[in-house]
C-alpha cells in the first residue's frame, strides 16, 4: 500500500513537472490551491515556472495588455484625426489658391498691356513642380503674393510689361521669395516682407 501511494505521488508530480507551469488560484477568501490548469472566474490567477521559480500574476498581465492595447488605439485614433484635419486644411488651402489663381488670370486679362499671356501661370495643387510642392501648405499665399509681386513691380515704372512672375527657388519655409521678369528686361526679387510693406 505504502509503495502504491508513493509510486501515485511521483506520477503526480511528474506530469505536473512536465508542463513546466502550475497555476495558483486564490478564492475571495484567501485559499490557496495549486492546479495544471488555469483558474475558474472569481479566483486571483497566478502561474508559477517549476523550471525558473518565477511567478506571473495572470490577472495583472491581461490588465497591462488591456491598457496597453487601449494607449496604442488612442493613439492610431489621434493620429487619424491629426492627418485627417491636415487634409481638410490642404484641401481648404487648395480651395483659396484656386480662387486666387483665377483672379490673376482675371487680372491678366483686363490688362493685355501690362501683363503677358503666361505672366502669372496657375500652380495646380495637383500639378505642382518639386520647388513649390514644398510650399504647398501654403499654397493659397503663393498665389496672391505672385500677383502682389507683379503690381510692385509695374508700380516701380521700371517694368513695362510683366512677363512672369514666379515663386523663387531661394524661397525657405520662414520668408516666400518671388522673382518678376520684365520686358524691359529688368529683373526684380520680392521677398515675402517687402510685399507686406
Amino acid at each position: 500500500m505504502r509503495f502504491t501511494l508513493i509510486m501515485l505521488g511521483c506520477f503526480v508530480s511528474s506530469s505536473v513537472f512536465a508542463a513546466n507551469n502550475i497555476y495558483k488560484c486564490v478564492d475571495p477568501s484567501g485559499k490557496k490551491d495549486y492546479q495544471s490548469s488555469p483558474c475558474a472566474v472569481g479566483f486571483i490567477n497566478s502561474t508559477l515556472n517549476i523550471t525558473t521559480g518565477g511567478s506571473i500574476n495572470l490577472d495583472e498581465k491581461k490588465q497591462q495588455q488591456e491598457l496597453k492595447q487601449k494607449e496604442e488605439q488612442a493613439k492610431f485614433d489621434t493620429q487619424k484625426l491629426t492627418k485627417q484635419q491636415e487634409l481638410e486644411k490642404q484641401a481648404n488651402v487648395d480651395k483659396v489658391a484656386i480662387a486666387e489663381s483665377e483672379s490673376n488670370q482675371s487680372l491678366i486679362k483686363s490688362n493685355p498691356t501690362k501683363y503677358s499671356a503666361f505672366a502669372i501661370p496657375p500652380y495646380a495643387p495637383d500639378k505642382l513642380s518639386e520647388l513649390v510642392k514644398n510650399y504647398r501648405d501654403r499654397l493659397d499665399a503663393v498665389e496672391r503674393l505672385r500677383r502682389v509681386a507683379a503690381e510692385k513691380a509695374l508700380a516701380s515704372n521700371q517694368c513695362g510689361r510683366v512677363e512672369s512672375s514666379e515663386l523663387d527657388a531661394k524661397s525657405t519655409k520662414t520668408m516666400l521669395t518671388f522673382v518678376v521678369n520684365c520686358s524691359s528686361s529688368k529683373v526684380f526679387s520680392f521677398t515675402e516682407q517687402d510685399l507686406k510693406n
